[in-house]
């Protein structure tokens, strides 16, 4: 008999329906063990999934009958990977053996992979998967119980958590009263919404800091700290996702894909409610950084999506780590091509970054003494590339607190909340600047916008040509302070870049200044 079971498998960010065939006719003569023929182009973890759904069929209280067995995975040219097509394989056995009901297994997309007890493991790619069965009419989802609520964001689609095979069987036969899953995704989007646990308002001083942060938070522009050890640098780059406006819920599902993909969702989670940050260490490989691997998976920059990548230290990442991020820091996507399969992933992020000055840490510290060679400083500096220098918009140098501050207990300090209303109010004037073209900050815009956005008056053009012939700045980097100054003057309210907006800009290029490594 021959019964049909429906999978998915995921490719990117998106699902591809697979269709489970299962045959099951004729015996095995003299009882040999080669009795199940798997087809379809399956990796290892596929084919080693009859161990696992033979011991769950029987620990079950069913039989695996010795019956010539042919499943086929279709269409048979897209290869099949990971442990998901166990709980569609073996209700499929079951089925065309005739132990179970099978009448509406054409109805479901059936997802999952089996304990040798029966149990259901949690799977990869759920809200995706989700997504795809529902654009292709089905009536709802089957899968573990753990991504439930993840599948459950799709409207206009039954989502059925279930904790064993039994559980399955049961549901098919109809001697079940499972339940679909309730969830109001909107609902929950807005109760968790922003919610995060640190704030501004915990930063002593470094109120220049705080303006740069607004910056790149109201400009989406991305950020180098230099400072010394213990200045505060990675405690205020942990505060930017809380002064970045709030997600709306194309974003949220947008994160979400990612995450379930990568498989980093926490059990019975369902939309990712606030901005990602990422902090990968600086041992990270390439292929960690942007995505890719045999099976294109995506990297630190794709998980940052919508959020902020944080790069600590960064003068010990590996340069070619740092070198493949540039294309994607342009186009903010990134292409990974095999033989067989080309993906794209989102990389829509925010860069932060930051570093010590020197390698001892101390060099333009106010009270402690660099004890670093001659030369090694520019060594140190020159790990990271002009290129990528040129796509950070604003080098800011981080300078040590003082005892007095950090011991003023009287003094109420900015909170995130008075910062992202400012943020918001720039924002918006953005929302209006760019209309329905796909931009929503200033640093989308080419270069052919910054020409025509970020007009300049006489005084504005002297004033760069100064900074441009003095700083040796590359056309990039004359784009860059443009879109810099013109989020300073969104911040203040301002049609006209004026100059104090533009030298705003140009002093927050602290390492293009010849003068800053001694």
């Amino acid at each position: 008999m021959l019964v049909k079971t429906y999978a998915s498998t995921v490719q990117g960010v998106d699902a591809r329906t697979i269709t489970v065939e299962v045959n099951a006719g004729g015996s095995v003569a003299g009882g040999k063990p080669n009795f199940y023929h798997l087809v379809g182009l399956p990796d290892v973890a596929v084919k080693e999934g009859f161990q696992r759904f033979e011991a769950a069929i029987k620990n079950i209280g069913y039989k695996m009958k010795r019956v010539k067995l042919v499943v086929n995975l279709a269409p048979a040219d897209i290869r099949k990977e990971g442990s998901s097509y166990d709980l569609p394989i073996a209700l499929g056995v079951l089925g065309s053996t005739g132990q179970m009901k099978h009448d509406t297994l054409h109805e479901y997309v059936i997802m999952g992979e089996l304990a040798l007890d029966g149990d259901l493991r949690p799977i990869k790619g759920a809200l995706p998967i989700a997504i795809q069965a529902r654009k292709e009419k089905f009536k709802g989802i089957i899968l573990p119980r753990q991504n439930a609520r993840e599948a459950a964001i799709v409207n206009d689609l039954e989502v059925y958590g279930i904790s064993n095979l039994k559980e399955a069987v049961e549901f098919f036969d109809g001697n079940s009263d499972l339940q679909p899953i309730d969830l109001n995704t909107r609902e929950d989007f807005r109760e968790n919404n922003n919610n995060y646990s640190i704030d501004f308002s915990d930063v002593k001083g470094q109120e220049n800091i705080k303006r740069a942060l607004t910056l790149a938070a109201a400009g989406g522009h991305n950020v180098i700290l230099i400072g010394p050890p213990g200045a505060g640098k990675t405690m205020l780059a942990r505060r930017l996702p809380t002064i970045l406006p709030g997600m709306n819920l194309y974003e949220a599902l947008e994160t979400t894909k990612i995450h379930s993909v990568a498989g980093l969702l926490p059990e019975d989670a369902s939309l990712v409610t606030t901005r990602p940050f990422r902090s990968p260490h600086h041992t990270i490989s390439d292929v960690a950084l942007v995505g890719g691997g045999s099976n294109p998976s995506p990297g630190e920059i794709s998980l940052a999506h919508n959020g902020v990548l944080f790069l600590d230290e960064l003068p010990e990442f590996r340069r070619s780590v740092l070198e493949v991020m540039r294309q994607p820091l342009e186009q903010r996507k990134v292409t990974i091509s095999r033989a067989r399969i080309t993906v794209d992933y989102p990389a829509s992020f925010i860069l932060i970054a930051s570093m010590n000055p020197c390698p001892c840490g101390y060099h333009n510290h106010p009270e402690k003494e660099c004890v670093c060679a001659p030369g090694v400083i520019k060594r140190y500096l020159n790990k990271i590339s002009g290129p990528l220098l040129d796509r950070i918009d604003l080098h800011v140098e981080v300078t040590p607190v003082s005892y007095d501050q950090l011991s003023d207990d009287i003094r109420p300090q900015e909170s995130s909340a008075d910062i992202i209303g400012r943020v918001m109010t720039a924002r918006d004037i953005q929302s209006k600047r760019f209309g329905d073209n796909g931009m929503y900050c200033n640093a989308q815009m080419s270069s052919r916008m910054v020409h025509q956005v970020c007009q300049i008056d006489q005084a504005g053009k002297t004033l760069l040509k100064t900074a441009m012939e003095k700083l040796q700045l590359s056309a990039r980097a004359y784009d860059r302070i443009l879109k810099v100054a013109r989020t300073a003057a969104d911040l203040d309210g301002s049609e006209k870049i004026e100059i104090g907006h533009l030298a705003e800009a140009i002093q927050l290029r602290s390492l293009d200044r010849e003068s800053w490594a001694g």
